[in-house]
């Protein structure tokens, strides 16, 4: 899959409801990082997407670009996690079938075990 590479007016374009000073400030904030090709910032398809959710966040919650930035950034990290347990399951499908169960009763006892303790 390529991704295409966009100039200012044409993120601006493609996203209506962004206007350049909201570009600044997101981009400021770090929301979307353009890459520099030829001196000029050029966005991708992922810092449109970043930016929509932006705007639809800034919208339903009242936040700020620096407020944004952070819940971006937490959802960076869950999307980092959930492949991350994506990896350790299809390694586990791998193991033989008493591997898998001993580990399960692991799992479910240190779960127990954090329970217990708050």
């Amino acid at each position: 899959m390529t991704s295409r590479s966009m100039s200012r007016d044409e993120i601006l374009a493609l996203i209506p409801e962004l206007s350049d000073a909201a570009l600044d400030a997101l981009t400021d904030a770090g929301i979307v990082q353009p890459v520099l090709e030829e001196g000029a910032p050029r966005f991708r398809d992922i810092d449109a997407a970043r930016l929509q959710l932006a705007l639809e966040l800034e919208d339903a919650f009242q936040l700020d670009a620096d407020a944004l930035a952070l819940v971006l950034s937490l959802i960076d990290q869950l999307h980092g996690l959930k492949g991350e347990m994506r990896a350790v399951l299809g390694a586990l499908a791998a193991e033989p079938p008493e591997t898998r169960a001993r580990l399960r009763g692991v799992i479910r006892q240190t779960r127990v075990l954090r329970v217990r303790r708050r």
